[in-house]
């Protein structure tokens, strides 16, 4: 059976949003996945499903997540050689410059227009799409300016926000 890995939007925020790892793994198994496994608090998931399409295990998923929690939880699933790839991704482009921070928006669809992201990067902050990830690159002072996330979020779609150290360090754990 193939092994699918899941990212959860908008968890542990406030007192009314919290989803810890066990409630997490519980609701996972309680919908018939196997083999599944926790990566921190902020709802980065492994499971082992006899579900091949990504869309069905997303709502399959989702819908167990709502009856856990009582509200919504947007879940954007990769296979292992997805995020493998983001993951290799992410190194490569750490490597090119010396960066502030690294942020890794994993996205449930494929953004329409790459170079619309692409081209609100300026000479010291960077957007780059790749596949279902959008790397925010974010040089020295991005506290001041850069990218604006909220003009990125309007054109990637839904999507889920994880760090460098955490993308890259679930795709080697899991892939």
């Amino acid at each position: 059976m193939p092994t699918h890995l899941a990212f959860l939007r908008a968890i542990n925020l406030g007192a009314k949003r919290k989803f810890p790892k066990d409630a997490i793994k519980g609701a996972c198994e309680s919908a018939g996945f196997t083999d599944v496994e926790t990566y921190i608090n902020t709802g980065n998931v492994r499971v082992t499903s006899s579900l091949r399409s990504r869309a069905k295990i997303e709502a399959a998923l989702e819908e167990a997540f709502l009856a856990a929690t009582g509200f919504e939880v947007p879940t954007i699933v990769f296979t292992r050689a997805e995020l493998a790839q983001i993951g290799r991704d992410a190194e490569e482009l750490y490597a090119e410059r010396e960066l502030s921070r690294h942020y890794v928006l994993l996205l449930k669809e494929p953004v329409a227009d790459p170079a619309a992201v692409e081209a609100l990067s300026t000479d010291d902050h960077r957007a780059v799409v790749r596949g279902r990830a959008c790397h925010l690159l974010l040089g020295a002072g991005y506290e001041a300016g850069g990218v604006d996330p909220l003009k990125v979020e309007r054109l990637i779609g839904v999507a889920t926000n994880r760090n460098y150290n955490v993308v890259t360090t679930s795709a080697k754990k899991w892939c």
